[in-house]
């Protein structure tokens, strides 16, 4: 009888569950009337199928804000996170630039 072989390999070595890369995005605050959540709008340029054109796409996000840091106008970070309500998916991570207080 042989002996059993161990894995030489870090990757057999690994335990089985993987580590999920976290989808995070840059957006800035549009809404912050709601008491922990912020609304972000995430802008992306696309080019048009037919025309060729490079045009721009807004997509808004709900994120949970636990400590009420942002304000509207802030340029914030968010990321991925499991269903927190019926349509916050994400977190706030950072707020990169706070907005200009205009008086």
């Amino acid at each position: 009888m042989t002996a059993p072989q161990t894995p030489s390999t870090p990757e057999q070595t690994a335990p089985a569950e993987k580590e999920r890369r976290q989808n995070t995005k840059v957006g800035v605050v549009i809404s912050d009337k709601m008491e922990k959540t912020r609304t972000i709008a995430v802008q992306r340029s696309v080019r048009h199928p037919f025309y060729k054109k490079i045009i721009r796409r807004t997509s808004t996000f709900h994120a949970h804000d636990e400590k009420n840091l942002s304000k509207a106008g802030d340029t914030v970070k968010i990321v991925e996170t499991r269903p927190l309500s019926k349509l916050k998916r994400w977190r706030l991570v950072e707020v990169l630039n706070k907005a200009k207080v205009t008086e």
